[in-house]
């Protein structure tokens, strides 16, 4: 398995996504954009067929492991989408599709895995890092092939498609605002950018209290957070990967932190002014912008990575 990723690579993983992922649209908001003063558009993930970016990676990756064949399944470990992501892609295949999640994952996306045909496996909290152990030993024992859900090239190359989307759809964005966990998503970003357009900022957006990025950043190197914690569930890695670090941090430079309330008002601004269901890892992007913490100094494109979000959580956030 090469540990690079190429501008040819993100190429090569749009070509295997024609059809499957959705090339989602961006929605302009004026009326953000003048509260920053720089135009701000949105790159809408939440519309994937999954509800969240994570279609792109895990398809990616799971595609590979079928053509290669001698393997009856796929296992990851996933707090959600990721999860949902690999059973859907599994199902397309003909493969079987094992996720273990911590037992505290909201229903709405354990649901969501069996549905897509997974099969879900509970292993301590969220936080806890035993699921990833879990994983490995279902992979050992049961002969399935392991997907990461953020530190494997193929992922990243997955996901780097957004990026190219953006630069295609929006050749004028100066700033890019990218929600923040193990790294994958920003990782593949940074890919695009630096290859086609290496003027554009690209900025991390992570829960205040899940700030793995900030610290790589401080530390030149991946540090392990001793807890984590946050609404915002899909965020809560306690490290960014060292690859995705080894990727980004060649392009990336800031990581922007945001409170819960402030994640919990930009889950309301989106419900409110766009109609968009965001989860509230979908919504840290537009939280960094409408808390002020962010002033991008050209287009800015935030992306909304998800919207896999509790029905009861929801209505307490926008009611």
């Amino acid at each position: 398995m090469t540990t690079s990723v190429t501008l040819e690579s993100l190429r090569a993983a749009a070509r295997v996504l024609e059809g499957v992922a959705v090339r989602t649209p961006i929605l302009d908001l004026p009326d953000l954009g003048a509260r920053v003063g720089a135009p701000v558009a949105l790159k809408c993930e939440l519309l994937q067929p999954i509800g969240a970016f994570k279609i792109r990676g895990a398809y990616n990756a799971v595609s590979r492991v079928a053509a290669r064949g001698g393997v009856p399944g796929v296992v990851t470990q996933s707090s959600g989408n990721h999860g949902q992501a690999v059973a859907f892609a599994a199902r397309r295949f003909g493969l079987r599709a094992v996720v273990v999640m911590p037992a505290s994952t909201p229903g709405v996306k354990v649901e969501g895995v069996r549905r897509h045909g997974g099969e879900v496996v509970f292993a301590g909290a969220i936080r806890s890092g035993e699921q990833g152990a879990c994983a490995e030993a279902i992979a050992r024992d049961e002969g399935l092939a392991m997907i990461p859900p953020f530190n494997h090239p193929d992922v990243i190359a997955g996901q780097g498609t957004c990026g190219l989307e953006i630069l295609e759809q929006r050749p004028d964005v100066r700033t890019i605002l990218v929600p923040v966990s193990g790294g994958g998503l920003i990782a593949g970003i940074a890919v695009a950018v630096a290859a086609l357009a290496p003027r554009v900022q690209v900025i991390g957006i992570e829960p205040a209290g899940a700030a793995k990025l900030t610290a790589a950043l401080a530390a030149g190197a991946p540090r392990t957070l001793e807890h984590t914690e946050s609404i915002a569930d899909g965020l809560l890695s306690r490290s960014v990967g060292d690859l995705t670090f080894d990727i980004l941090r060649r392009v990336v430079r800031e990581a922007v932190m945001v409170t819960d309330d402030e994640i919990a008002a930009a889950v309301r601004y989106l419900h409110r002014h766009t109609d968009l269901r965001a989860e509230p890892s979908g919504a840290v992007a537009v939280a960094a912008l409408l808390a002020g913490h962010v002033r991008p100094p050209g287009p800015a494109v935030a992306v909304v990575t998800g919207g896999n979000v509790d029905p009861d959580l929801y209505q307490r956030l926008v009611g």
